[in-house]
C-alpha cells in the first residue's frame, strides 16, 4: 500500500543552475550531492527525509518537450506564498497563474528548463476539483482571503469546510 509521496526528480542540462534556483529561491536543502555523478539530492526537511527532490545532470529531451506536469511545494502561511510571489517578480521567474482552487492558494511557475511547478497553501475546505481562478495575491491576506470566496461564490459550487 502506497502512503505516500517519497521524492520526484528531474534529469537536467544546467545542474549547477538548477541547483541554484531550487536551493537559493525556494529553500531547498543539499543534502547529498556526487559532482562526478552529476546529482543533487534535495529536501524541504532534511531532519526527517533525506531527500524528497533529485536533480540529475543527463536531460536528453529539447527544453520545449514537456517531461512533467507539474511539482507542488507545499508553504505553511498565506505569508510564505505572498514572499514567493514577491521573490518571483524580484527575480524575473516566469509565472503562469497565481490562483485559488478553493481549498488551497497557489503560484504556478516555471524553472530556468520550463518544468512547471507550484507552491501552494492547503486551505481547510472540501471544494470539488478542478477548480481554479485567478487571484491577486498582491494585496493584503484579508482581501486574498475575501476575493477567494467571492470566486468561490461566483462559481456557483457548493462547499463545505473540512473538519
Amino acid at each position: 500500500m502506497i502512503t505516500g509521496l517519497g521524492h520526484t526528480g528531474l534529469w537536467v542540462d544546467d545542474l549547477e543552475k538548477m541547483r541554484d534556483f531550487y536551493t537559493r529561491l525556494l529553500g531547498l536543502t543539499v543534502t547529498d550531492e556526487d559532482p562526478d555523478q552529476g546529482i543533487v539530492f534535495l529536501s524541504a526537511r532534511p531532519e526527517e527525509e533525506h531527500h524528497e527532490f533529485v536533480l540529475q545532470r543527463g536531460r536528453n529531451a529539447p527544453p520545449d518537450v514537456k517531461l512533467t506536469h507539474q511539482i507542488s511545494w507545499r508553504v505553511e502561511s498565506l505569508e510564505d506564498l505572498r514572499d514567493f510571489h514577491r521573490k518571483f517578480a524580484e527575480e524575473g521567474v516566469r509565472v503562469q497563474q497565481e490562483v485559488t482552487h478553493g481549498n488551497a492558494f497557489g503560484i504556478y511557475f516555471f524553472d530556468p528548463e520550463g518544468n512547471r511547478n507550484e507552491v501552494y497553501l492547503q486551505i481547510k475546505r472540501d471544494v470539488r476539483q478542478p477548480f481554479r481562478k485567478t487571484i491577486n495575491l498582491d494585496q493584503e491576506p484579508e482581501a486574498v482571503y475575501a476575493e477567494a470566496e467571492r470566486l468561490l461564490n461566483d462559481g456557483g459550487l457548493a462547499y463545505q469546510p473540512v473538519v
